[in-house]
C-alpha cells in the first residue's frame, strides 16, 4: 500500500511541476505576438489488478496527457476575414486621399476659372499688350496646373505599385514560412510543446498573410494548412511544403493585377485589393483629366484658326499636347491670340472670336466638369472614410473577443500558480506520509 501511495504521489508532484511550467510560460509570453494560452491535459492513470485479482483496481495516480492551445478555429478565421476587410479599406482610404490631394492641390479649377475670365478681360480691349500677356500667362498657368495635376497622379500610382509589389514579396516570405511550418508539423507530436508552438506561428503566419490578401484556409489532422487566394477554388499559394509564386503585372494603364504559379486570381481582400482599387481611380481621374486637357487644347485651338491674330494673320494654335501630362503652351508672344473673326484687318477690335471662344468653353462646362471631378473624389474619400471606420471597428472587435478566450489572462495564471503550488506540495506530503508508513511497518518487521 506505501508503494502505491508513493508512486501516486509522486505521479502528482510530476504532474503539478509540469502544469507550473505551463502556467510559467503563459506568463512569460503574455506579450509575445501569436502566442495562445496553453494548459496542461491531465488523466487518470489506472490499471486492473494482478494475477487472481481481476476484480481489484491498482490506483496508479495521474500523468500529463499532453499540451492543450486555448484556441479557436472559427474566432481566429473572423479575425483573418474581418483583418483581410479592414487592411482592405485602410489601404484604399489612404490611396484615395493621396488622389485628391493631387488634383485639389494642382488648383486646376482655378486656373479653368482664372482662363475664362482673363478672355473675357481680354474681349474688353482686345488690343491691349498687356491683357494679351496676361491671358497667355493664364494659358500658361492652366497648362502647368494640368501638369502638376498629372504628375501627383503619376507619383500616387508609383507609390501605390511600390507598396503593392513589396507586399506581393512579403506574402510570398509568408507562404514559404508557412510550408516550412507544415512540414514541421507533420512530424511534431501530438499535444506536444513543439506542435503548439508551431500552430501558434502558424496562425501569426496566417494572420499577416490575411492582411496582404484574401485567403482561404484548408486545415489537416495534423496541423498543416492549405492556402488558397480567391476563395477555396482559387489556385493553392501553399500546399503541404510547397509553394506557388504569387506575381504582380502593371497594365499599361498602371493598374495591377496578380497571379498564383500563372494562374489569373482575383484579389478582393487585404492590402493588395485596396492598392488595386486605387489604381484603377487614378486611371479613371487621369483618363478624365486628359478629357478636359485635351477638350481646352482643341476648343482653343479650333477658335484661334477660326479667326486672326492682331497683325492679321489666321491664328495659329494656342496649345499643344492632348493629354494633363503633355499640354503646353507654345505661343509665345499675346499678340498671337485671335481675337478678330477671319477677314478682319490688322489690329482690328472685333473681339467676336473671343466671344465665341469663351461661349464654346463655358458650353462645354470645362470648369463644371472639373469641379464635379473634385466633387467626386472628395465624395468617395468621406465615403470610404465611414466604410474604413466602419470595418476597423468589426476587425477591432473580433480580435478582441479572440483575445478574451485565447490570450494570456495575468490574473488567472497568477491564481493557477498558487493552485499547482499547493497541488505540488500536497503531492509531497503524500509522499512523506507514504515513506513514514513504510519506515513503520519496517519497525514492526
Amino acid at each position: 500500500m506505501a508503494s502505491d501511495l508513493l508512486s501516486i504521489a509522486a505521479s502528482g508532484t510530476r504532474a503539478a511541476r509540469s502544469a507550473l511550467d505551463v502556467t510559467a510560460q503563459n506568463i512569460a509570453n503574455a506579450s509575445t505576438e501569436g502566442y495562445v494560452r496553453r494548459t496542461a491535459q491531465m488523466e487518470e492513470v489506472s490499471a486492473a489488478g494482478g494475477f487472481l485479482r481481476s476484480n481489484d483496481i491498482s490506483l496508479s495516480g495521474v500523468r500529463v496527457s499532453g499540451v492543450n492551445r486555448n484556441a479557436d478555429a472559427f474566432r481566429q478565421a473572423e479575425v483573418r476575414r474581418t483583418n483581410s476587410d479592414a487592411t482592405r479599406a485602410a489601404t484604399e482610404l489612404n490611396g484615395l486621399m493621396n488622389i485628391e490631394d493631387a488634383v485639389e492641390q494642382a488648383d486646376v479649377y482655378t486656373a479653368i476659372v482664372e482662363f475664362e475670365g482673363a478672355l473675357k478681360q481680354l474681349g474688353a480691349d482686345p488690343v491691349d499688350p498687356s491683357l494679351r500677356a496676361a491671358t497667355l500667362a493664364s494659358a500658361e498657368t492652366l497648362a502647368a496646373k494640368f501638369n502638376i495635376a498629372a504628375n501627383g497622379l503619376d507619383a500616387a500610382a508609383q507609390g501605390e505599385q511600390f507598396d503593392a509589389s513589396a507586399e506581393v514579396d512579403q506574402a510570398n516570405v509568408l507562404a514559404s514560412e508557412i510550408a516550412r511550418i507544415n512540414g514541421r508539423l507533420a512530424r511534431a507530436g501530438a499535444g506536444s510543446s513543439d506542435q503548439a508552438s508551431l500552430l501558434d506561428q502558424r496562425d501569426l503566419m496566417l494572420e499577416k498573410l490575411s492582411g496582404i490578401t484574401n485567403i482561404n484556409t484548408t486545415f489537416a489532422s495534423d496541423g498543416t494548412v492549405t492556402v488558397n487566394l480567391g476563395g477555396a477554388t482559387g489556385p493553392a499559394l501553399v500546399s503541404g511544403s510547397n509553394t506557388s509564386p504569387l506575381a504582380m503585372t502593371t497594365a499599361a494603364d498602371g493598374t495591377i493585377s496578380f497571379d498564383v504559379g500563372g494562374t489569373g486570381v482575383a484579389v478582393s481582400g487585404g492590402s493588395l485589393s485596396g492598392h488595386a482599387l486605387v489604381l484603377q481611380e487614378v486611371a479613371t481621374v487621369r483618363g478624365k483629366l486628359d478629357t478636359l486637357a485635351a477638350q481646352v487644347a482643341n476648343t482653343v485651338n479650333a477658335a484661334q484658326a477660326a479667326g486672326v491674330d492682331l497683325d492679321g494673320a489666321t491664328g495659329t494654335p494656342i496649345f499643344a499636347g492632348t493629354t494633363a501630362a503633355t499640354i503646353s503652351v507654345v505661343a509665345t508672344d499675346g499678340r498671337a491670340i485671335a481675337t478678330a473673326p477671319a477677314g478682319a484687318a490688322a489690329g482690328s477690335r472685333d473681339a467676336s472670336n473671343l466671344t465665341a471662344l469663351s461661349s464654346a468653353l463655358e458650353s462645354g462646362g470645362v470648369a463644371s466638369r472639373m469641379n464635379s471631378l473634385l466633387f467626386d473624389v472628395s465624395s468617395r474619400v468621406s465615403g470610404r472614410k465611414v466604410t474604413s471606420e466602419a470595418l476597423a471597428t468589426i476587425a477591432s472587435s473580433a480580435r478582441t473577443t479572440l483575445q478574451q478566450q485565447s490570450g494570456v489572462d495575468l490574473d488567472q495564471e497568477a491564481a493557477n500558480l498558487i493552485r499547482f503550488q499547493q497541488a505540488f506540495q500536497a503531492s509531497g506530503r503524500a509522499m512523506q506520509v507514504a515513506t513514514d508508513i513504510f519506515d513503520t511497518l519496517i519497525g514492526i518487521g
